[in-house]
């Protein structure tokens, strides 16, 4: 009886969030203005700021700067070395 409470109470929770996310993605799709548009950075996948400071590329957090080198240390572990 005991365990039976306890799946019951969890099946209870996950169908509560399950609406809880369901209501707010409703909700929040309310205030999106029909004249939206995506940001540079969605659409080319590089921007400027306008002052110039900042230059943003969202292709660049899907690069590994160290990919060589974990190459070679894995290359020379593998290897016994």
């Amino acid at each position: 009886m005991g365990n039976a409470m306890i799946y019951a109470g969890i099946a209870i929770g996950v169908a509560a969030l399950a609406g809880i996310m369901v209501y707010a993605h409703d909700n929040q799709e309310n205030y999106l203005r029909d004249d939206a548009v995506l940001a540079p950075a969605a659409e080319q996948g590089a921007f400027s700021s306008d002052t110039g400071m900042v230059q943003l590329n969202k292709e660049q957090w899907h690069e590994d700067p160290f990919g060589d080198r974990a190459a070679e240390v894995r290359a020379a572990y593998e290897s016994g070395g």
